[in-house]
């Protein structure tokens, strides 16, 4: 199995196999319109005005699992994004991320980029691990998805070769992100 192997909904509903994505570099993030990581859109966009072109495709994954920060439609979605960050990237409709009702592609990531902790010296990680101990601790364990705007960094053969946690800046991934292009 790899990274070809999964089909996802595209935000208009259109059924999607990131085989198509084949030879290029991903970057799959899974998002929420009402997060307080929200703003990292921007930078996202940035990066892929700037690298698209030298094949760096960017993968929106919206997910309402975390403080429901992801409450509307796919079109609502899509409209903020689009008015907001003026979003191009490609973005797909909601799933889930963790649970039983994870979508396989997350599945599938988790299990081959493990979660490698918070840096709790960052101000906003001490906050997060609270709200995850109080609110999700199932959140907690193993490899599950901490946050909205978890990063998974893929190279062009397929290969997962970074995972990243929310607060991680998006800018702070283009010396990866060039590593591979």
């Amino acid at each position: 199995m790899s990274i070809y192997s999964f089909n996802a909904k595209d935000i208009d509903g259109t059924n999607q196999s990131l085989d198509q994505y084949k030879d290029k570099v991903l970057l799959i993030v899974n998002t929420a319109s009402k997060c307080g990581f929200t703003p990292q859109y921007e930078d996202l966009e940035k990066i892929y005005e700037t690298y698209k072109d030298q094949g760096l495709e960017i993968l929106g994954f919206p997910c309402n699992q975390f403080n429901a920060q992801e409450p509307g439609t796919s079109e609502d979605t899509k409209s903020f994004c689009s008015l907001n960050y003026g979003v191009t990237f490609p973005l797909f409709e909601k799933i889930d991320v963790n649970g039983a009702e994870a979508h396989p592609l997350f599945k599938y990531l988790k299990d081959n980029a493990p979660f490698e902790g918070l840096d709790l010296n960052h101000p906003t990680n001490k906050i997060l691990d609270v709200i995850l101990k109080d609110k999700y601790p199932e959140y907690t364990i193993g490899n599950a998805i901490r946050w909205n705007f978890t990063k998974f960094l893929v190279d062009r053969n397929g290969n997962i070769v970074g995972r990243f946690e929310s607060s991680f800046e998006p800018k702070d991934l283009i010396p990866h992100i060039e590593s591979l292009i």
